[in-house]
Order: structure tokens, then C-alpha cells, then sequence
């Protein structure tokens, strides 16, 4: 199978792309510049933004499925009005463009990047694919996205993958909550009550494997692992792999004054469960928080 990916440098897209290509697909990865180094072995780079019409849309064309990934970072810098604006169009036209592609012509499949985001903050309701949208920014970037994607419909089997906090060591949000514990200052925020859907990169890597082969992935797909945690149980976890008190609390005031508008993702609720992969028959590689910890943490050490 020819897979044509964008955001393949990214933190999911990479480890994507070298699983594809170890698997004998031929990979085409979109980039907005050359990747140092290269992407590896039987990875074709195809150089454009993903947001902009260009040559790349011919080169999507030639493939038989695609993987869209692409969009601005959320967890980067604060949400100032500039930063919003480049969240939201770096995901809702790329996808435009895509579907715009697949519905005509080329890949039969899109599998679409997407957000936990979309159910907003929801205390303790446990929240599968058939839960209603939420309220706030995320959830209004996430229904715009899915729509975007579900545009490629009916010629294309699409698959919006509703993905949680990616668990690894090589960036995203573990890194960064890694390091008070490494000074001696974890904790929770808060009270830590709050639900945090996570997931680790394999299993990211790996459900969206399952998205792109089997015809019975359609629609919403939750990326996030079958045991959710409360913010504290993550403190807890990273604490004991590393040796470390997790006992010191950062003050939700503290958290809100340093994030601003951001501090409302931070903070969300969200008690996520992967129903459909359960469903499909996807064997969790990480499905407890310590195991995952355990194996992110010592690799790290």
C-alpha cells in the first residue's frame, strides 16, 4: 500500500512512518522543509504545507490512503487570538484540501487526526464515540476538523482519530511533567481530581495502523488508553517510577495565572475510553498508566 502522510515529523507522524515502512508499505511524507538527516528508509519526501495548495496534492492523488496529521502544536506558547487562529486553519484547511482530493480521486481511505478536545471538560461522565460534543475552543477546532474530514465521504472510508495526551520521552506534554519530579517539586494541580485521558506513542502508533486496514474502522475512533487516570494518579505514577515525592500540589490559581486561557485544556475533565478499538479487537500494548511509565521513564534514563 502507498500511504501518503502529513505531519510526518512530528511526534506521531515519525514513529508512523518508520512503521509503515518496516512493514513494507511505501511511504509519501509531507514536510514543510527537509528533515535532518532524512526520514529514513523507504520514506519518499514530499515538500509543502499542508495548509496551501501545491504540487503535494498531486503526489496525495497517486497514493492509496492518506494519514493527516498536520496541524500548528497546541501545547506550544499561549493562546493568544494569533495562536488560535493558526490551531484552527492549520487543521481545518489542510483537511479541506485533503478531502478535497479524496473525494474525487486518488487514496480510498483518510484517517484524520483529531482531539479528546472534541467533548470538552465533562467531570467523571465516562465519555465513548457516541458522547455529544463539548463546550470551548477544542471542541468548536475538533467538530470544524471532523468536518472537514467527513467531507471525503462516501467515496472514502474516513476515521477521525480523537487522540489524548501522547505519552513519550521525545516530546509532547511528559517531558515537561517530568521535570518538577526530577527537582523534587511534583505533584498534582490542583486537587487533581480531574480525569486526563493518555495514551502511549506504540499504542498511538498502533491504532492508527488499525485505522488505515481494517474496513470496519469508520468514524470516531478515541486514541486514548481503557484505564483513564485522575491528574493525581499521573503525579502518583511518575513519582514512584522515578523515585520521587509526588506530594507538592501546584495551586490551580498558579496553574491558570501561568497559562491563561490555555489553563481550561490543562485542567479539563475528561474521562475518555476507547470503546471502538476495544470493539475492533486492538490488544492495548500500555493499557495500565504504570506499565506505560515504567517502559517511557527507565528507555529515558
Amino acid at each position: 500500500m502507498k500511504v501518503f502522510v502529513t505531519g510526518a515529523t512530528g511526534l506521531i507522524g515519525r514513529p508512523l512512518c518508520a512503521a509503515l515502512a518496516a512493514r513494507g508499505d511505501r511511504v509519501v511524507a509531507l514536510s514543510r522543509r527537509p528533515a535532518p538527516g532524512g526520514l529514513g528508509k523507504g520514506i519518499e519526501a514530499v515538500m509543502g504545507d499542508p495548509a496551501v495548495e501545491g504540487g503535494w496534492l498531486e503526489a496525495l492523488a497517486a497514493c492509496d490512503a492518506c494519514v493527516h496529521l498536520a496541524g500548528e502544536p497546541v501545547a506550544e506558547g499561549r493562546f493568544t487570538d494569533e495562536k488560535k487562529r493558526r490551531i484552527r486553519e492549520s487543521r481545518v484547511r489542510s483537511t479541506e484540501l485533503v478531502a478535497g482530493v479524496l473525494r474525487e480521486r486518488g487514496p480510498r481511505v483518510l484517517v484524520s487526526g483529531s482531539a479528546v478536545g472534541f467533548y470538552g471538560t465533562r467531570g467523571d461522565e465516562v465519555l465513548d464515540e457516541g458522547a455529544e460534543r463539548g463546550q470551548g475552543f477544542l471542541a468548536d477546532v475538533s467538530q470544524a476538523w471532523e468536518d472537514a474530514a467527513w467531507a471525503a465521504r462516501p467515496r472514502a472510508r474516513v476515521v477521525a482519530v480523537r487522540t489524548g495526551i501522547v505519552l513519550s520521552m521525545a516530546g509532547g506534554a511528559l517531558p515537561k511533567l517530568v521535570l518538577p519530579f526530577k527537582l523534587f517539586a511534583g505533584g498534582p494541580l490542583g486537587r487533581g481530581d480531574f480525569w486526563q485521558p493518555w495514551i502511549h506513542l506504540d499504542d498511538e502508533v498502533g491504532l492508527l495502523l488499525l485505522a488505515l486496514d481494517d474496513p470496519r474502522a469508520e468514524g470516531p475512533l478515541n486514541a486514548a488508553a481503557p484505564e483513564p487516570a485522575r491528574n493525581r494518579d499521573v503525579a502518583r505514577a511518575i513519582g514512584k517510577v522515578l523515585g520521587r515525592p509526588s506530594f507538592v500540589p501546584a495551586p490551580e490559581a498558579a496553574v491558570r495565572l501561568a497559562l491563561g486561557e490555555k489553563a481550561d485544556i490543562v485542567l479539563a475533565s475528561q474521562r475518555v475510553v476507547p470503546r471502538r478499538a476495544l470493539e475492533l479487537g486492538y490488544r492495548f500494548l500500555f493499557p495500565a498508566l504504570d506499565a506505560a511509565l515504567t517502559d517511557l521513564l527507565r528507555k529515558a534514563a
